[in-house]
């Protein structure tokens, strides 16, 4: 039996009509970045092909610049910056501890868009921190106290773990969040816009904070 050809990554190509609604211009553009970006979430939200809309492209890179990308969840957004929540002693977090300078991106192909963020991270405060793993499932947060994120483990040494934690932390009592887990701001000091077009002629529009204030520019695709 011959093996199939595999798919050739070079002739796949799709075309971007452009969103079939707003164009994106620097006049359809929103005052802030945060308005933007709540205006774009929104629409990607109620769009159904995306399944999660808040899931994000988090690249952090150690002291001698090796870098390391993953996907992660945003938890919120406001003028301060976006957050998400992890292990403060994983791979992510311990660079962004060496070197804070963090980009985000936001994949919404399916809708023939993305949001890219460059900025710097920091830790939340421990209050913000206490009241968001308050409303995760009971099970999202026993896994916090059970997994030794981004270590090498066993299946069976993990599942061990886990059953220890729910031993230490029986229901119907809370569950605390551990000292060793919490949430990271990033500081955005550029967002940029990305709309697909035809003919690979895309609309970059970028906030850029110059640090007396934001401007926006527009990018050659």
């Amino acid at each position: 039996m011959v093996d199939a050809q595999p798919p050739d990554p070079a002739r796949m190509r799709r075309e971007y009509p452009g969103w079939p609604g707003e164009p994106l211009t620097e006049e359809t553009l929103a005052a802030t970045w945060l308005a933007q970006f709540q205006r774009w979430f929104a629409e990607a939200v109620a769009a159904p092909e995306i399944v999660e809309p808040n899931a994000m492209v988090v690249a952090t890179a150690d002291r001698s610049g090796v870098p390391s990308a993953r996907t992660v969840l945003l938890k919120a957004v406001d003028e301060r910056g976006f957050v998400f929540y992890t292990n403060y002693e994983s791979r992510k977090a311990t660079e962004i501890g060496m070197n804070p300078a963090v980009s985000l991106v936001f994949p919404w192909h399916p809708i023939g868009r993305q949001v890219i963020v460059g900025g710097t991270a920091e830790r939340v405060d421990r209050a913000e921190t206490e009241a968001y793993f308050a409303t995760r499932p009971r099970s999202s947060q026993l896994g916090a106290w059970a997994s030794p994120q981004s270590r090498v483990v066993t299946r069976a040494e993990l599942e061990a773990a886990l059953a220890d934690v729910a031993a230490r932390f029986p229901e119907p009592g809370p569950v605390p969040a551990p000292p060793h887990w919490g949430g990271l701001l990033v500081r955005p000091r550029t967002v940029e816009f990305w709309q697909g077009r035809p003919g690979r002629l895309h609309d970059r529009l970028r906030f850029r904070d110059t640090g007396q204030t934001w401007i926006v520019e527009r990018l050659a695709p």
